[in-house]
């Protein structure tokens, strides 16, 4: 059980681990290694035997197993990435790379994405190794490289290649679940993650006439791509309900005493109030315009113009997709995937749900727990390939007026210090008894 110095250890940790900059800026400019070896340290003090890999000098992921008790049953895989997005000190209140601790809160980036979980679990481990405790299960633990961009250095490298370090793992959690969200009406709420939407991330090209600006051009490639990228922009994607995001709707209908009218989802989704935030991102496929490049002086017209998008689908919505953005894009622009990964779906009604729910609600008993789905992805997509079936399940107790989502790769990322308590007990609880 975690006791009081595991309470200590997970502000230090999560302090050193901000202290430790692993800035992934894509195309492989990180590393990860020096993290991952501090991670690997205080696993062997807690009498693990860590094994550190990379596919790529300096991009270190770090593996290790617990023996659990019960030999039948199957493992479970906690895993944490060592990443973390850039931060632009002079934007920040603390220099983001500090791990400051101040008021009761841990600063820096990662505070929330994700070294506070790193530290958690770095705590829970160690607090079973002081007092001789195992888990049911056999736990996998794995820090991983890359992230924040591909997981070709991570995830995926430790799915593809090293698969035996997992064996017997069923499911897996991560980051980005059982936070406290507070909807202003005093309700506090936990979302737990059970489905993650797909990522497809695009590169869109035109290709026309080059020529002299003052020239009448029926074939301008900017102008071909230009209506393509307003007809991606302004689509309405349809309503496409999943099993997650339905148990989502029916219990926070409930919670807020509304008919869960499933024939109307945008009006009920309106009588959520805050809680909508919860559910909106993930009731469609969505396609967002993020980039365009065209041209290099004003009385040329170009050749040729680029733009990319930002596209997420949902499990069962690929094909959909796919069909749409032909249709959006015409016949002049074509487009690609520059990065695709699958959509998932986690059953809600799993003995390991029921879990996490029951370890939330026993530390917080006045908080309301509800099954959603995530708008974006994580490492749980490349553990997908060994048939892991993955949660997002990172426990924190925030209080008013603390948005936990503005955090993610935002300014002034940090975390309470009682939000990382909580998050030990809960996850103790959950790692022993899952």
């Amino acid at each position: 059980m975690a006791d009081a110095q595991a309470l200590d250890e997970v502000v230090a940790f999560t302090s050193d681990l901000i202290r430790i900059d692993t800035t992934n800026r894509g195309g492989g400019d990180c590393r990860e290694r020096p993290a991952a070896e501090y991670a690997a340290e205080r696993l062997a003090g807690a009498g693990l035997e860590p094994v550190l890999l990379e596919r790529t000098p300096g991009r270190t992921n770090v593996v290790a197993r617990i023996e659990g008790t019960d030999p039948s049953a199957d493992a479970l895989l906690v895993h944490g990435h060592l990443d973390v997005v850039p931060a632009r000190a002079e934007d920040w209140s603390v220099h983001p790379f500090s791990g400051e601790v101040r008021d009761g809160v841990v600063w820096g980036r990662g505070a929330i994405d994700m070294k506070n979980m790193d530290a958690m679990i770095l705590a829970v481990v160690r607090a079973w190794a002081r007092q001789g405790l195992r888990p049911r299960r056999d736990v996998v633990i794995a820090f991983t490289a890359d992230e924040e961009a591909s997981a070709e250095d991570g995830a995926g490298f430790l799915a593809d290649r090293h698969a035996e370090l997992f064996e017997g793992c069923t499911e897996g959690v991560s980051e980005s679940g059982a936070y406290t969200f507070h909807d202003g009406t005093g309700r506090q709420i936990y979302p737990i993650a059970a489905g993650e939407r797909g990522t497809a991330w695009l590169r869109l090209s035109a290709r026309g006439r080059a020529g002299h600006g003052s020239r009448v051009n029926g074939e301008n490639a900017v102008t071909r791509l230009a209506a393509a990228i307003a007809r991606i922009g302004a689509h309405k994607w349809p309503v496409r309900l999943t099993p997650t995001v339905r148990a989502a709707l029916t219990e926070l209908a409930a919670l807020y005493g509304v008919e869960a009218d499933l024939r109307d989802v945008d009006a009920l989704v309106d009588k959520l109030g805050p809680a909508a935030r919860l559910v909106e991102a993930t009731l469609r496929n969505s396609a967002n315009p993020t980039m365009f490049e065209a041209g290099y002086k004003i009385n040329v017209i170009p050749g040729e113009a680029v733009a990319h998008v930002d596209g997420r689908y949902l499990p069962g919505g690929e094909e959909e997709f796919r069909a749409t953005l032909d249709e959006l894009t015409g016949p002049d622009v074509d487009w690609e995937f520059l990065h695709r990964e699958v959509a998932l779906q986690s059953p809600v009604g799993s003995p390991a749900f029921a879990a996490m729910r029951a370890a939330v609600e026993e530390f917080a008993p006045e908080g309301h727990v509800v099954p959603f789905c995530m708008p974006g992805g994580t490492d749980a997509k490349q553990f997908s390939r060994l048939g892991i079936t993955g949660y997002g399940f990172s426990p924190l107790k925030l209080p008013e007026g603390f948005d936990y989502n503005a955090l993610f790769h935002g300014v002034d990322e940090r975390v309470p210090v009682e939000a990382l308590h909580f998050g030990v007990r809960v996850l103790d609880r959950f790692l022993r008894t899952a």
